[in-house]
């Protein structure tokens, strides 16, 4: 049996640390992927989305790549702690969203969807709907993200930058009707005062945050906190080293993009784009 590794420094959120325990296993045998497949009779590019956080697995394949590391019961400890991990995601995500009502600022990069903040009732429908909820959950939840604007309402409301990569306004919600709704709603948000928008071109390529939408938010007391969050799973983080490590990340983008009047310009080019009248298009 091999000997127990240190702790220290490795990711506490269990989905991460299940995915960086398979790497790391996998790399002290010194086998590749497809070798590991070939070896346990599983395609390899499951142990790949696995290895990657993009898939659990099941217990059966857990149980044979414990037998095969010789980590009895360590793996499957750790995949039942990541399978129950979508309760610890729901709280992490109501504190945020407790937190975000309390703000006295607030910092946003989206990597691939408009933040809530920006969000249409259509667009975020849509969004949703994608997500998996429907019927009256669906209901619910628009109405609940249509709220959250109101955070932007009146004479006291925080300052909010949003930078949005250009992937973000390149990719439409089906009806056109409503995307152009959307892209009209973020033109009039980004002429707020309190609002600043800044669209982070392809072209300024890749990035410390090339694969995550980030939050900041800067509380009453002055604390700052972040949230990270992929397709997948969020993370509430309140530890300045890692709160600092991603605001670098994110100064970096902020100067990448656009300048706020070019950020406008180019969304209102996009609106151009979009047909105004779907009746007149060629079925």
């Amino acid at each position: 049996m091999p000997q127990r590794r240190l702790v220290t420094g490795r990711s506490r959120e269990p989905r991460q640390r299940f995915a960086e325990e398979l790497r790391q296993l996998r790399a002290g045998k010194g086998v590749s992927l497809r070798q590991l497949g070939e070896r346990l009779g599983w395609d390899w590019s499951l142990f790949g989305k696995m290895e990657k956080g993009e898939t659990l697995g099941g217990p059966e394949v857990v149980q044979a790549l414990d037998t095969y590391f010789g980590t009895p019961g360590m793996l499957l400890a750790l995949w039942e702690l990541a399978r129950a991990d979508h309760t610890q995601f729901r709280e992490q995500y109501r504190r945020y969203m407790e937190l975000e009502a309390e703000a006295t600022s607030l910092w946003h990069f989206a990597v691939s969807v408009l933040p809530g903040l920006l969000q249409t009732p259509g667009y975020a429908r849509e969004v949703l709907a994608v997500g998996g909820s429907k019927g009256a959950e669906l209901d619910q939840q628009v109405e609940a993200r249509m709220g959250r604007r109101d955070l932007l309402e009146g004479d006291d409301a925080p300052p909010f930058r949003a930078i949005l990569a250009e992937a973000v306004l390149r990719t439409p919600v089906r009806d056109e009707v409503e995307w152009r709704a959307q892209l009209a709603y973020v033109a009039e948000m980004s002429e707020r005062d309190n609002v600043t928008v800044q669209v982070l071109p392809q072209m300024a390529g890749v990035h410390g945050l090339v694969a995550t939408d980030v939050w900041f938010l800067r509380l009453p007391d002055g604390r700052p906190v972040a949230y990270t969050e992929n397709a997948h799973w969020g993370e509430l983080v309140e530890e300045n080293a890692r709160i600092e490590r991603l605001h670098r990340a994110y100064d970096v983008v902020r100067d990448m993009a656009l300048s706020p009047a070019e950020s406008r310009k180019l969304i209102l080019r996009m609106l151009e784009e979009v047909p105004c009248d779907l009746s007149t298009r060629v079925s």
